[in-house]
């Protein structure tokens, strides 16, 4: 089942073109990490499947119509965007910044509602931000800063939320703890999820379904113990790699290769 896709979308700036006639369709209800190289045009996907970036060509499907007739406000009741490292005005608070998500829903005729107060309730709770809803975001951690800016997206209250690398800058702790979070509000709340992701096996554990982005186009796309194979790394990435399993979860885990402290040839030396 899909409520959002594109069909023969062509992407670019200016003369450059970064996407060429490509078709994708997003699965409902599923989460959806774009990988590829630096370049490959994943943002400038997720843009334009936001609504952020006008297609040179093509369009972008939403629930059977295309995106490009919608009101901007309808748009923000279906889908939500969280861009890559996003700037908090300075002196704002937690809430108010959570607020900022329910900007759909008022107009000058529409005020602050109960309904209004309870979604950023419920946004706060559900991302773990209520005892620090009082606390100004430019002083939060970088983990409880990006639960902040997600609980707003959140409080959209849209069936499609997209991410663009949601844990840049973040160490792994603070990663796995976001990855958590969004894996969680997929699971409880049926919601479509699509991210950018770099790191290939936190991928693979997250995602319901991978789009792999290489020369303007899918090159390919599938649950990620469907299509990630050595092969697939090194058409991708250009990278050799040995491909196994990850030993907690059982998805394909990358292990990239190159140099380094090699333990085992150590370990061979040692025994001669």
């Amino acid at each position: 089942m899909e409520s959002l896709a594109a069909n023969q979308l062509t992407l670019g700036y200016g003369d450059e073109i970064i996407i060429n006639d490509l078709d994708i369709s997003i699965p409902k209800g599923k989460m959806t990490v774009f990988i590829g190289s630096n370049g490959c045009g994943k943002s400038t996907l997720l843009r334009s499947l936001a609504r952020l970036l006008q297609p040179k060509d093509g369009e972008v499907i939403l629930d059977g119509s295309n995106i490009a007739n919608f009101k901007t406000k309808d748009v923000a009741k279906e889908m939500a965007i969280l861009p890559q490292s996003p700037t908090t005005p300075e002196g704002l608070t937690v809430y108010q910044l959570v607020k900022l998500g329910r900007y759909p829903y008022q107009g000058w005729m529409k005020k602050w509602s109960k309904e209004d107060e309870e979604a950023v309730e419920t946004a706060l709770e559900s991302t773990n931000m209520l005892d620090l809803k009082d606390r100004f975001v430019d002083s939060l951690s970088g983990g409880q800063r990006q639960r902040a800016w997600i609980a707003m997206t959140l409080a959209q209250d849209t069936d499609i939320i997209f991410l663009d690398e949601p844990t840049t800058y973040l160490d792994m702790t603070h990663q796995i703890e976001i990855l958590d979070l969004l894996f969680e509000l997929n699971e409880t709340d049926n919601r479509t999820i699509v991210m950018v992701l770099h790191d290939i096996n936190l991928a693979c554990r997250y995602a319901d379904h991978i789009v792999a982005l290489k020369d303007k186009k899918v090159w390919e796309q599938g649950k990620p113990e469907d299509i990630v194979t050595i092969d697939f790394v090194q058409s991708v990435f250009r990278m050799a790699c040995d491909v196994t399993y990850d030993p907690l979860f059982g998805t394909p885990m990358c292990i990239p290769h190159g140099k380094g402290r090699c333990l085992i040839k150590q370990e061979m030396q040692k025994a001669r």
